[in-house]
């Protein structure tokens, strides 16, 4: 991975053993596959197959699969994952990035296959630290493609809950993008229903302005949400945690008991 994005893939083939790579979008469950980007496999200096994935076009957001194509048309080959350089992209979330944002994370699925994950978003609130204690959660974040203006607010919206918002007020910093906020574990758990749930973090950058997923992409991790668990604060019967969803976002979810 090179930090604009680049993916060099390196395979060990003679020249007679594959012509392309194909990547492709992963579809929905239930639905059928709607797109591939083709890369062609050229010789290298030490006797590999190599394909390049430039920074453009941009891909899709969503999950990209890797498949061997040995001739133009042949059948498909899944391809295991060898050594993964990574390193570019480690301190990715310290530089600023513009819109749209664009990341790619190349990453090894659960059945041991490579596959590239891939984000695209007009603007992007990247999480840098969450300190959770008994009684709230402090959430640092920097914006990308954004800035921060007057009545900027951070909405956290109750999934399935019709709109339903918990708003809070950013504390800006100097430079008009990093900001944090706090939120207090028993005013959310007061405004989730009897029933427990799950509340997705925006930022709304200024008054009337669209919503900005509040997410972690900007490093070398593909899929947080097994990896960065924070603790389950309870109080009064319920159980507030925040958490990375299977996309990077953050959220927070709200378990009331009985």
């Amino acid at each position: 991975m090179d930090t604009d994005g680049r993916i060099t893939f390196d395979l060990p083939l003679r020249s007679a053993e594959g012509r392309q790579l194909l990547l492709r979008l992963r579809p929905k469950k239930g639905l059928p596959e709607k797109t591939v980007h083709l890369l062609d496999l050229e010789p290298a200096d030490d006797g590999r197959r190599r394909a390049v994935l430039g920074p453009h076009p941009l891909l899709a957001e969503g999950r990209w699969d890797v498949y061997l194509l040995r001739e133009p048309g042949s059948r498909r080959q899944r391809l295991r994952p060898g050594l993964r350089d990574l390193r570019a992209l480690v301190d990715g979330h310290l530089h600023d990035w513009p819109s749209p944002l664009a990341v790619r994370i190349p990453y090894v699925t659960r059945d041991g296959h490579l596959a590239v994950r891939a984000w695209l978003r007009p603007a992007h609130a990247e999480v840098d630290g969450i300190d959770v204690t008994h009684r709230s959660m402090t959430v640092g974040a920097r914006l990308h493609g954004a800035t921060l203006l007057e009545g900027a607010v951070v909405c956290l919206r109750r999934r399935g809950g019709n709109g339903t918002l918990h708003v809070v007020e950013p504390r800006a910093g100097r430079d008009g993008r990093s900001f944090s906020f706090t939120v207090d574990h028993e005013e959310l758990a007061a405004g989730t229903s009897a029933e427990s749930g799950v509340w997705d973090v925006f930022m709304q950058p200024a008054a009337g302005a669209p919503l900005i997923r509040v997410a972690r992409l900007l490093d070398d991790v593909a899929d947080r949400k097994e990896v960065f668990v924070y603790p389950t604060v309870t109080l009064d019967g319920a159980g507030v945690r925040p958490y990375f969803t299977v996309d990077n976002d953050l959220s927070v979810t709200v378990t009331k008991a009985g």
